[in-house]
This record gives structure tokens, C-alpha cells and sequence, in this order.
């Protein structure tokens, strides 16, 4: 088992279907966009490879293999408007495992390891990031990476027929 990160720079067609059935299946939709209602929850997205580019203009991505299969992507963004704490210098970041076998096997821990690095080589110091209320194994990877609870938003998203909290979490780095 043989797990390297890629950055996109040139998205294609294929890295599109793969995204889009990520974007839309039922088991990860709840943990990787927040959904203000049920109908959020149950709506079937679809991104361009147009779309793609014009995000690449302002988030690094990078995509994560086991052996030769993608099975995820990582990426941050430089002091985003969504901030919790406006803080100049902060890199925002999201993780998504989108294959079934990649997930359970510390993937996440060496994804999140190497967009560390990255993020400090470009001179970037803190890290942001948002973990709905009910991903508890998100919440302990990265407690377990050092990522403290700095504020919790309350009815941001929807599952299980309620809101839960969108719960932020900083890093120094």
C-alpha cells in the first residue's frame, strides 16, 4: 500500500467524474458540505472542468492516491472570508476521502501531515478548519494532529433531521 499526493493543476474530465460522485454520494455528503436543509442535503451537484479552473485560482489542491487509484483529495485556500479568526497568514483547509478503501488507514493522518508541510513551506503560520458536530472521527484525527477547538457555530448544517454545529479548530504551525 503506497499512498502519494499529486497536485492538480490541469483537472480533466476524469478527475471531474471522480469529484462528482464523491459530491453526491449519500454517505459523504453530510460530512463534507454543509446543507442548510434536507433538501441541500439530497440535492445532486455537478462540477465543470471550467469550474474546476477557475477554483484552482484560489485554492492549492492536492490529490491523494493509494497506489494508483484516486481515492482523495486535501486543499487550502489563503485567509478566506470564512474565517472564523481573521487572522492574516491563515491557511483554511479541507480533506475529503472519497473511496471506501482508503479510509481507516491513517490516509487522513498522512494527507493532513504532508498539507502542513506545504502550507508552512509557502509561509503560511495557522490553520483553520470546520468539522461538523456528529464527525467524530474527524474531530479526533485532528485533535490528535494538534488542532484546538477555538469556536463552535451553531444550525450550520443539516442531518439526521436537525442542525448540528460546525465546530472550528486552529493549528499553529
Amino acid at each position: 500500500m503506497k499512498v502519494h499526493f499529486r497536485r492538480l493543476t490541469e483537472p480533466d474530465f476524469n478527475h471531474m467524474e471522480v469529484f462528482n460522485r464523491w459530491e453526491n454520494d449519500t454517505s459523504l455528503v453530510p460530512l463534507i458540505r454543509p446543507n442548510p436543509n434536507k433538501e441541500a442535503l439530497e440535492q445532486q451537484v455537478q462540477t465543470t472542468v471550467d469550474e474546476m479552473k477557475q477554483r484552482l485560482e484560489h485554492q492549492i489542491i492536492f490529490l491523494i492516491y493509494l497506489d494508483d487509484k484516486l481515492i482523495g483529495e486535501m486543499n487550502y485556500m489563503v485567509d478566506p472570508a470564512h474565517l472564523y479568526k481573521q487572522v492574516k497568514g491563515t491557511a483554511w483547509i479541507g480533506i475529503t476521502i472519497g473511496e471506501p478503501e482508503g479510509r481507516g488507514k491513517g490516509i487522513g493522518y498522512q494527507a493532513i501531515q504532508f498539507l502542513e508541510k506545504q502550507i508552512k513551506q509557502a509561509g503560511l503560520n495557522r490553520i483553520e478548519l470546520g468539522v461538523f458536530e456528529f464527525n467524530d472521527q474527524a474531530q479526533h484525527l485532528y485533535r490528535k494532529l494538534g488542532y484546538k477547538e477555538i469556536a463552535r457555530i451553531k444550525d450550520f448544517t443539516y442531518w439526521q433531521d436537525q442542525m448540528w454545529y460546525d465546530i472550528r479548530m486552529e493549528k499553529y504551525v
